[in-house]
C-alpha cells in the first residue's frame, strides 16, 4: 500500500493499492487508464496555484496537480482519451459565518478539480462529495475501483 499524503501526488503503472487520509475540504482524485494499469491519486488542498509564487508544492492545488498527474501517467504509458477521474472530499467541515471564501473551501476545491478534468476532457465516473464529514480513500490500479471509509457513512465502493 503506498501512503499518499495532504498535498501530494502518486502514480505507478500495474497493480497497487494507493490511499490518502484526512480528506475534509482536501479532494483526493483518482485518474485510471484501464487499458494500461496505469493509475494516480492526488490529494489536493486548494483550487488555484497561486500566480508568482514558483516555490508552491504543486501538488497543493487542483490546477497544478492534476496537470502533473497526467504528465506523468502519459511518461508511464497512459493514453490521456482512455482516463477516467473519480473524486471524494470537499466537505465543509466548519461552520463559518457569512460567505467568506475561507468559509466553503470544500465546495470551491471540487468545482476547480471538475473544471479541470472538465477541461482536460475526463470523464468523472464517480464522486463521494460535499457533507460535512472526512473520509478516506484508497484507490486499487488493477481494477480502478475506489473505495471511501468514514466514520459517518461506514464504506462506499465506486
Amino acid at each position: 500500500m503506498i501512503t499518499i499524503g495532504i498535498s501530494d501526488m502518486k502514480v505507478v503503472k500495474g497493480s497497487e493499492q494507493l490511499v490518502t487520509y484526512a480528506l475534509g475540504s482536501c479532494v483526493g482524485i483518482c485518474l485510471y487508464d484501464p487499458l494500461r494499469k496505469v493509475g494516480g491519486l492526488g490529494h489536493i488542498m486548494l483550487p488555484k496555484f497561486p500566480v508568482g509564487n514558483p516555490k508552491e508544492n504543486k501538488y497543493r492545488f487542483a490546477d497544478t496537480c492534476i496537470t502533473e498527474m497526467l504528465r506523468e501517467m502519459e511518461r508511464l504509458g497512459a493514453c490521456r482519451a482512455q482516463l477516467t477521474a473519480k473524486i471524494a472530499g470537499g466537505a465543509k467541515m466548519f461552520e463559518v459565518s457569512g460567505d467568506s471564501a475561507f468559509g466553503n473551501i470544500g465546495q470551491r476545491n471540487v468545482m476547480a478539480v471538475r473544471a479541470m478534468l472538465a477541461y482536460a476532457k475526463i470523464p468523472i465516473k464517480a464522486q463521494d462529495t460535499g457533507l460535512n464529514y472526512g473520509r478516506t480513500l484508497y484507490f486499487t490500479t488493477d481494477d480502478g475501483v475506489m473505495t471511501i471509509k468514514s466514520f459517518a457513512n461506514g464504506v462506499k465502493v465506486y
